[in-house]
């Protein structure tokens, strides 16, 4: 198996190549073609534990699909596009089992069958940070597929780092974070634009991403016409 990401930049789109008896596993609605000998199941259970209709709902709080859609290739080799909904790059994360991959809403896209997907709820910490109320967690050996609403940024954390709300795509377990206020005082941070932040401590890897989507659809809601 291997994945080529594509046209990398705005329109960033990903190519599964898969060998016979081969599968890949993706959120549904991602596939934007594949090959005719490329077999497609949908159902509520992914790689991991969350399957049945407990996992769809968990999936929908960690603001992704109720269904995953699984790929396996039949006889010769055949290949699967994916790609995002929103407009950004794609990424190509590989797991060697060590640490868990914690995904933000909206940001997984595909994984090997070698990968366990599962939701990891945040609680209040979702509430306050504008984040879903749920996560998904990735854990296992093989290769995690996100996307991101512009660039993607893989930063090595070694002691601390804060970052915007709405900018987080993925980091590792070995990371932990709290919600906080940007600036010295709530006032300052409110009148800076930023507000609420999150402080990521510890050491371990964060992917973020250059742009909010939440604020790009409080930008241009306004500016559309009303449904009629």
């Amino acid at each position: 198996m291997h994945i080529e990401t594509l046209d990398r930049g705005a329109f960033s789109s990903a190519l599964v190549k898969l060998s016979s008896g081969e599968r890949f596993v993706s959120e549904s609605g991602a596939m934007f073609r594949c090959s005719s000998n490329i077999e497609i199941d949908v159902t509520t259970k992914g790689s991991g534990k969350s399957g049945g209709l407990l996992g769809g709902l968990k999936r929908m709080l960690a603001g992704e699909n109720f269904f995953f859609s699984t790929y396996t290739c039949q006889g010769e080799d055949g290949e699967v596009g994916l790609a995002p909904t929103l407009q950004g790059e794609v990424k190509v994360i590989e797991c060697d089992g060590s640490r868990k991959i914690i995904c933000t809403g909206g940001s997984y896209i595909g994984s090997t069958t070698g990968l366990n997907i599962d939701t990891k709820f945040q609680g209040l910490k979702g509430f306050l940070t504008g984040e879903s109320i749920s996560f998904v967690e990735v854990s296992g050996q093989g290769q995690l597929l996100v996307s991101a609403f512009g660039r993607i940024v893989e930063i090595d954390v070694t002691s601390a780092l804060t970052i915007d709300t709405g900018h987080v795509v993925a980091f590792e377990d070995s990371l932990q974070y709290s919600a906080g206020k940007a600036a010295s005082g709530w006032v300052q941070s409110f009148l800076s634009g930023e507000g609420i932040v999150l402080k990521f401590t510890g050491e371990g890897k964060v992917y973020v991403q250059s742009h909010n989507p939440s604020e790009f659809g409080s930008t241009i809601g306004p500016m559309l016409p009303e449904r009629s």
